[in-house]
């Protein structure tokens, strides 16, 4: 028969072997801790600071040292909500900052200060508030590293002894009242058109300078040319006279092939209709009577040649000067024909003489 007793203390030793145990592994988890990296621990034994753990595995009195919640030891960014500030002129800006921050000290940032994030918000809040409201909207709106600048000074000086060091503040946003953003973007816009109105008219002036001057320039070369042309003109013309003088000199022409010339000249004289008055050279004469002579078989000089188609004489003498002879449009008309018609056949008859001038020349 089994002994109750026994058996009873046998349980009881069991059960104490698996209490201990118990206890053992309880007391073994509280007094091992192991601390991530960038971030640290505060220790309290017995509700009082005693030290601040470091990142790695750390070890605890079980039961009277107690781990407060870790902390953060990087660099933070925080966004606050926009906040409405009254600038100096009297307008209500709504303004957006971002705080950049880290926790130096873990036991300042535990003890020092309940909630370091609502204290930085509101420190922010205050020292944005005076510092725009120092400036107007223009100022504020152009200012954004003055008014960081500040900001971060005046927070970094507050937040030293929390254990906080911050880095750098940033406005997010300046956004103006909607009547003022109105306002703002008429005169942009005002002042947009305007310079638009004065690049255009300075490229208008520029365009008529540069047309102007365009035109004069080519005036200018316009008159060059024609300068040139007519200089060119005159000496071409200059130099066609000479080569035909020297021609002319060079062929040693004789009196009959210059009388022949002079005579083929004569009729377009009288060819205009409009003609009232014509003018009788004087060499006529002795053209006529150089061309007898050589018609009639080359008279001596000094004989008197026959002119007509009845061969009279005419009398001989010494050359009549030019004379003008004015008379009614029937006798104009009818000297004027009897004189082409003498010199057509004049003309005609010296055609023999003229090609044996032209086999002397040539």
């Amino acid at each position: 028969m089994v002994d109750v007793g026994a058996f009873v203390g046998q349980i009881f030793v069991v059960v104490l072997l698996i209490v201990i145990a118990i206890f053992v592994i309880v007391v073994i988890f509280r007094s091992i801790r192991i601390i991530p990296q960038a971030y640290s621990g505060v220790v309290e034994r017995l509700g009082r600071y005693q030290r601040t753990l470091s990142p790695g595995l750390n070890l605890l009195v079980p039961f009277i040292d107690r781990l407060r919640p870790l902390v953060d030891m990087r660099e933070q960014v925080v966004s606050f909500p926009p906040q409405p500030v009254i600038t100096e002129d009297n307008l209500v800006v709504s303004i957006d900052t971002v705080v950049y921050f880290q926790v130096t000290d873990a036991r300042a940032a535990t003890y020092e200060i309940a909630n370091y994030l609502s204290a930085v918000e509101q420190l922010t809040t205050t020292t944005l508030r005076n510092v725009v409201g120092g400036l107007n909207l223009e100022e504020a709106l152009t200012s954004r590293d003055n008014i960081n600048g500040q900001l971060r000074v005046v927070l970094d000086e507050a937040t030293g002894k929390w254990g906080l060091r911050v880095s750098r503040v940033e406005l997010k946003a300046i956004d103006p009242p909607h009547s003022i953003q109105d306002s703002m973007e008429k005169q942009m816009r005002a002042e947009r058109d305007r310079r638009a109105a004065i690049l255009t008219a300075e490229g208008s002036k520029q365009s008529q300078i540069l047309e102007a001057e365009g035109r004069r320039q080519a005036a200018i070369l316009g008159a060059e040319g024609d300068k040139q042309a007519a200089v060119l003109r005159a000496q071409g013309e200059a130099e066609a006279i000479q080569m035909v003088f020297h021609a002319i000199h060079a062929g040693a022409p004789d009196e009959k092939l210059l009388a022949y010339q002079y005579l083929q000249t004569l009729p377009k004289i009288a060819e205009s209709p409009s003609s009232k008055l014509w003018i009788v050279p004087s060499e006529l004469t002795q053209a006529l009577q150089g061309i007898g002579e050589a018609f009639a078989g080359r008279a001596p000089a000094g004989r008197a040649p026959t002119s007509g188609a009845d061969g009279v004489p005419a009398p001989a003498g010494p050359p009549a000067a030019p004379a003008a002879t004015s008379a009614p449009s029937g006798t104009l008309s009818e000297a004027a024909n009897a004189a082409v018609a003498a010199a057509r056949e004049a003309a005609s008859a010296a055609d023999d003489i003229a090609s044996e001038a032209t086999d002397r020349l040539s």
